[in-house]
């Protein structure tokens, strides 16, 4: 039973595929049958992982489904699935409590995130997914990226939401920030002079914190982004690390050279690039799989996270001896450093918040500025006129380099995805030009191939006489359908399409952004159209930045001349030419 159950729901889950029949039309009764079934056969692999995609289609593709499923499926019944071994049952059990969370109405999405905070989801995924003995595959990281995603996107209103200037709890949150910093023994009492004497001392304090309105500094968090997100981030700070809040505060309100770093300023500035470097409150992709593993070791990451940020801006702020007299000048040239301390950090994927910390020590400004000086020189080198003029004669050369490079490339031929709704029952189907570049070979696949795939196996034929122009992005047949997949802004950067005839087409979504530039190129080389990609001009800089090394290794040491050295006046006489005769 168990074996015919499994091929019947793979049969099912196939037919589904092809958009014939509607989701709407199945039952409640249907529902409840497929969801008794991620209990019942927890043991069956196969019965609970197309069990699992398909409680996974039904809530990606219909509204009213989401809701059914979401009556007959709680995280709790979920959970114990990525307790397990397996790591396929874990990714469809990650994908449906993603697939949940995107289709819960707004209102619902927090009280969502508490219950996934309750069943300790994160602690769990920690555990038995990121840190089990095993290697995270490409399905299983994109599932975690959307989960990343997701949570973040949490702090979306709060990013969005306006400080009200009038809102006395919203007010006690800066009194906070303020008793923290200047531990205000008692409050004076109401008479009239002294009124006046705690709005001085107020409106000083406040000048202390670093805020624009000194007077009332609930106008500071009026902007959006980041709104009240800076707030709650300051007042964690301040409350989960007193002391580190107390040193930078104390600090820079005592200096008196004009190097403070504002804090309440610097900290409204900071939660905005953060919301920025990890895309708050944009829909994840459909083709990442960008996750960072020390977002899971915090119930409060991203609060953390600004933690040890704002005391990396506070730090690189001395060591660029930053002045407040100018707070826009000098904001703007910290932030980018901070911004590139955190982006070189985050890219060596520290597996935990004292690993990301211990990675911005090594990228002090100074090493910054070597990194920087480092890059200057590799360029500089190579934009004196005659290394210029060297550059234009050996270009073409490197460009047709680049040119059979492609078509090589697309001789060999790629493994492109079916997408749909259902990111991981996609079709495979394969497309490769001939040797001597005259059709392109193409046709479905079973499954994604171990090599290349021989021309004879491809059903499907397009001389390439008869392409008539290649389109990407927007102006593709297939992204101009309606659905969310075709909304998506990284699924839109990776597709292309091949115009033949009056209305054929052949659709593409490249793999990822290095095969779509290898396609495109090659295909525009094909047609005699220049090669425009961003890859093809990083390899034609680095091809060439390898070339000219090469022919100045003679020349090392010796500094060539802007202008070609002056002929020399002729002699006044010969009498120095040897004659052989």
């Amino acid at each position: 039973f168990g074996d015919m159950l499994s091929f019947t729901l793979t049969a099912f889950v196939e037919l589904m595929d092809h958009g014939i029949v509607s989701w709407d039309t199945f039952s409640v009764a249907f529902i409840k049958k497929i969801a008794s079934y991620v209990n019942k056969f927890a043991s069956d692999i196969s019965i609970l992982q197309r069990s699992l995609a398909i409680l996974e289609s039904m809530v990606l593709n219909s509204h009213d489904l989401y809701q059914k499923v979401a009556q007959e499926i709680t995280i709790g019944q979920l959970i114990p699935h990525l307790q397990g071994t397996d790591q396929e049952i874990q990714t469809y059990t990650i994908a449906v409590i993603n697939a949940l969370f995107l289709k819960a109405p707004d209102d619902k999405r927090q009280e969502m995130a508490n219950i996934l905070a309750q069943k300790q989801l994160r602690s769990i995924i920690l555990t038995h997914v990121i840190r089990a003995q095993r290697a995270i595959n490409n399905e299983m990281a994109h599932q975690l990226y959307v989960l990343q995603v997701l949570t973040f996107n949490l702090l979306e209103d709060r990013m969005m939401t306006k400080m009200d200037p009038q809102d006395q709890a919203q007010r006690d949150i800066i009194f906070e920030l303020r008793r923290i910093a200047f531990d205000a023994e008692s409050e004076p009492n109401n008479s009239s002079g002294s009124i006046e004497k705690r709005k001085s001392m107020y409106t000083r304090d406040y000048k202390k914190l670093g805020f624009i309105n000194h007077v009332n500094p609930a106008m500071d968090f009026t902007q959006t982004p980041p709104g009240m997100l800076a707030l709650d981030n300051m007042l964690y700070f301040a409350k989960h690390h007193q002391d580190a809040y107390i040193r930078i505060v104390l600090e820079n309100s005592s200096r008196e050279d004009k190097h403070e770093c504002p804090f309440g300023r610097s900290s409204i500035e900071l939660t905005k690039m953060l919301c920025e470097i990890l895309k708050v409150g944009e829909l994840p992709s459909e083709t990442c799989n960008d996750f960072h593993p020390m977002f899971f070791t915090h119930d409060r990451s991203f609060e953390e996270f600004f933690c040890i940020c704002i005391q990396l801006l506070n730090k690189t702020w001395k060591e660029m001896r930053a002045t407040s007299e100018d707070f826009n000048k000098a904001r703007k040239r910290v932030m980018q450093v901070v911004k590139e301390q955190i982006m070189r950090a985050l890219t060596t994927k520290p597996s935990s918040l004292d690993q990301f910390k211990s990675k911005l020590q090594n990228l002090s400004y100074t090493e910054i500025l070597k990194i920087r000086q480092s890059e200057r020189m590799n360029q500089e080198d190579f934009q004196s006129r005659p290394i210029l003029e060297l550059k234009e004669k050996i270009q073409p050369e490197i460009l047709e380099l680049i040119k059979q490079q492609r078509l090589n490339r697309l001789v060999e031929g790629t493994c492109f995805r079916k997408l749909n709704s259902r990111r991981r029952q996609d079709k495979f189907w394969y497309c490769r030009l001939s040797p001597n570049h005259k059709v392109l070979h193409y046709g479905d696949l079973e499954e994604s191939p171990q090599g290349e795939v021989p021309h004879d196996s491809l059903q499907d034929k397009l001389p390439v006489a008869d392409i008539k122009a290649v389109v990407t992005g927007k102006d593709c047949p297939h992204m101009k359908e309606k659905g969310a997949l075709k909304q998506n802004k990284e699924v839109l950067e990776l597709a292309f399409s091949i115009l033949y005839d009056s209305s054929g087409q052949l659709n593409f979504i490249a793999p990822d952004k290095h095969e779509y530039c290898v396609w495109t190129d090659g295909l525009n080389a094909l047609l005699g159209k220049d090669m425009l990609s961003d890859l093809t001009r990083n390899d034609l800089d680095t091809l060439l930045s390898m070339e000219i090394k090469l022919r100045l290794l003679d020349l090392e040491n010796i500094q060539i001349p802007d202008a070609p050295p002056p002929i020399p006046k002729e002699p006044s006489n010969y009498d120095f030419v040897y004659d052989c005769n």
